[in-house]
């Protein structure tokens, strides 16, 4: 027998095949996470999201109503600042009116307090609609009657009953108007009748 035979193996000691098992084998994987418990968490987390997000979009819309309301108050109430001097004229006028038997300087007070009406709608962005002379527009006018007249041609305003206003663009009220019909057909006599009498 040869002495090679014999000779222990070194590659074959327990030692090294310990170690050779210990490098065969994979290396221990670290624990996963629950996948269950991670995307439940994740659900909860977009959900407390989702109702602070609507909480936050209901008191939006509310706090924008509110402040609608508020800014349509704060409007009118300008408006009726401003007409306040008008309504103060008025009262002088109808109390000048009970004690007073001056038709004339009631008629004047009148006229005056009807220019300060007019220049406070001017100020706060209104204005009167002309119609007398102008050509009807269905779109501003409403036609109460119909007239021949001499002055103006067919389908001309010739008189207004009720005003109209409007504020910027907007019709607040149509004006009430008599349109013309023309000038009157002139009706020519019967010629056999006049005839007749003349024999």
């Amino acid at each position: 027998m040869s002495n090679e035979s014999t000779a222990p193996n070194e590659a074959n000691t327990p030692e090294t095949e310990a170690s050779a098992a210990n490098e065969a084998a994979p290396a221990a994987a670290p624990a996963e996470p629950d996948l269950l418990a991670l995307l439940t968490e994740e659900r909860n987390a977009l959900r407390d999201q989702l109702l602070r997000s609507r909480a936050d979009f209901d008191n939006f819309r509310k706090r924008a109503r509110r402040d609608e309301d508020d800014a349509k108050k704060r409007a009118k109430e300008d408006v009726l600042r401003e007409l306040l001097p008008v309504f103060d004229n008025l009262e002088r006028a109808a109390n000048f009116s009970k004690s007073s038997t001056d038709a004339k300087a009631i008629g004047e007070g009148v006229v005056m307090v009807l220019r300060l009406f007019e220049d406070t709608l001017t100020r706060v962005g209104g204005s009167r609609l002309k119609s007398v002379g102008q050509v009807f527009d269905p779109n501003v006018h409403e036609a109460i009657q119909q007239v021949e007249h001499d002055e103006y041609p067919a389908g001309v305003v010739v008189q207004e009953f009720v005003p109209g206003y409007q504020f910027a663009d907007r019709l607040l009220r149509a004006a009430q108007v008599v349109v013309s019909k023309g000038k009157p057909v002139a009706t020519e006599a019967p010629k056999g009748d006049d005839e007749g009498q003349t024999n």
